[in-house]
């Protein structure tokens, strides 16, 4: 730290560590530029001089409003990223809405010149529009993902993670995933315990168990009314049924490979599958509303072990029964 040379208390040193760049476009999201601004731009004196430096880059002219009724003013345009470290796609405008080709040609040369690129939820739409995760893997908020991968069919678009990072190129879920990936790219750079201290700030986890997948509606797949309607009602009706494909064929009068062929025209499913989607979308019900005992849990839906069902939650959410419970209810 500098001294000043007439004996006045010393003066604070610039900062001069890695510049984070937000983009703002018409239409901002809010919160996930909230989030950006909050992580890099806020003070943290006790980081040293090295922490953080913030900017937001305006990608068009003219006034740019954001949601909430804002109106924002940049700290500079796209001239900005030239110099960033690093630079977040706060969400887009929508699925199908075009990406500049001016931003998407400097964000390509500021990757080519080893910038980080980030974006949180929608933004996602914005990095794929570079071209720079062709034949990676990324993620967005689940609600975009199948869109994302019609739109960019060269992506590998996994709607299940939190977070993914593929050659410097960072892509986060649903908009509070962006704190996670925010806090992931600190612990990189700054370590753990820079990244616990923003945390704690944050009154957060420094980093939050299981992925996207325990957000995500799944409802078990509505299938077409015809001669499985009775048994699907039942199977509904009785979770806890030990339904044995050879049961379940018998329910529905039909040659056990008729029934297989049949349920899934008819569901979309295998048999085990579909049962297995139902018992545990059941489950989470039951985690959520009722104050009953784990094990009770996995016997009402169908499961018989807890350790049953422990392996479908995790296979299907992400989590164990007990984190869900803890999560959600």
């Amino acid at each position: 730290m500098p001294i000043d040379p007439n004996g006045a208390a010393p003066a604070r040193a610039a900062p001069f560590g890695p510049l984070v760049v937000a983009l703002v476009y018409d239409g901002l999201c809010t919160f996930e530029f909230a989030i950006v601004a909050e992580i890099f731009g806020l003070s943290r004196p006790e980081m040293g001089p090295g922490w953080y430096r913030f900017a937001s880059a305006a990608i068009e002219p003219g006034s740019l409003r954001a949601h909430g009724g804002l109106t924002v003013a940049c700290d500079g345009g796209l001239e900005l990223l030239e110099q960033a470290d690093l630079i977040v796609a706060p969400g887009w405008k929508g699925a199908g809405v075009e990406v500049p080709a001016d931003l998407t040609e400097r964000l390509r040369a500021a990757h080519a010149r080893g910038a980080r690129l980030a974006s949180i939820c929608s933004g996602a739409f914005v990095l794929a529009a570079t071209g720079l995760l062709q034949g990676q893997r990324s993620t967005t908020h689940w609600r975009y993902a199948e869109s994302l991968s019609k739109r960019h069919p060269e992506i590998e678009v996994d709607a299940d993670v939190l977070y993914v990072e593929s050659d410097r190129v960072f892509t986060s879920a649903g908009s509070a995933a962006g704190i996670d990936l925010m806090l992931h790219i600190i612990r990189q750079e700054f370590g753990v315990a820079a990244a616990n201290s923003v945390a704690r700030r944050l009154v957060m986890p420094p980093h939050r168990a299981g992925g996207q997948a325990q957000f995500v509606e799944r409802p078990v797949p509505q299938e077409r009314v015809g001669k499985l309607s009775g048994l699907l009602d039942a199977i509904r009706a009785e979770p806890s049924r030990p339904w044995t494909v050879d049961e379940m064929a018998r329910h529905a009068a039909m040659s056990t490979r008729t029934f297989i062929r049949r349920f899934s025209e008819t569901t979309g499913l295998p048999p085990g599958e579909w049962v297995t989607q139902l018992r545990v979308e059941e489950a989470k019900r039951l985690l959520e509303a009722a104050p009953i005992a784990i094990e009770d849990v996995a016997l009402r839906a169908g499961f018989g072990s807890v350790g049953t069902m422990r392996h479908h939650f995790r296979q299907q959410i992400g989590l164990s029964p007990r984190d869900y419970r803890e999560a959600f209810a």
